[in-house]
């Protein structure tokens, strides 16, 4: 367990700077997907409502408020291997608790508005931002958030400061030049 704790909590920062792009999308589109199931009913507790999800009004606020703030986090980079499993996981429940019902024909919520409706057609088609988010969200949570964030920025400052422990403990330890004279 330990070892699994510092894996999430010491991610990576080494990758290629091209990886601001993919938090720049998957944090972004979590953000303001979380602040619209706030402002618009039918994309937060009406949804959750008619999904059937159990206790859809605290459901949705509290899927709202990690788009919000996970959101964030990826944008900024920061606890972003920690926020990438809660994602990760939501997107799994988002796909199953939709594109099912769109697969069989029992789908709850307003079908497309152009074929295909539903079957198989209609489920790949429309998964295409939940599949986009889960693997982007994947990608961070192996490869870490890359030199531009703040988890390599905070990474940076505590080995200067651990170089700089070393080095004082270092001068402490060892014998004055002059006084072996």
């Amino acid at each position: 367990m330990k070892k699994t704790l510092c894996w999430l909590t010491d991610p990576p920062t080494d990758g290629p700077d091209s990886i601001i792009f993919l938090r720049l999308m998957a944090g972004g589109v979590f953000f303001w997907e979380g602040i619209l199931k706030f402002v618009y009913e039918n994309q937060g507790i009406g949804r959750f409502t008619k999904l059937g999800m159990p206790f859809p009004h605290f459901t949705a606020d509290f899927v709202a408020c990690l788009e919000i703030v996970g959101g964030l986090l990826i944008l900024s980079g920061l606890m972003t291997r920690l926020i990438a499993v809660p994602f990760m996981a939501e997107m799994i429940v988002a796909m199953l608790s939709t594109k099912i019902s769109l697969y069989l024909g029992t789908y709850p919520l307003p079908l497309p508005s152009s074929p295909p409706k539903v079957g198989i057609w209609a489920v790949l088609h429309e998964v295409r931002s939940e599949y986009a988010q889960l693997l982007t969200s994947a990608f961070l949570l192996i490869n870490g958030p890359g030199r531009w964030s703040l988890d390599a920025l905070l990474k940076r400052r505590k080995e200067e400061s651990e170089t700089q422990f070393a080095t004082v403990s270092r001068r402490k330890e060892s014998p004055n030049a002059s006084a072996m004279l």
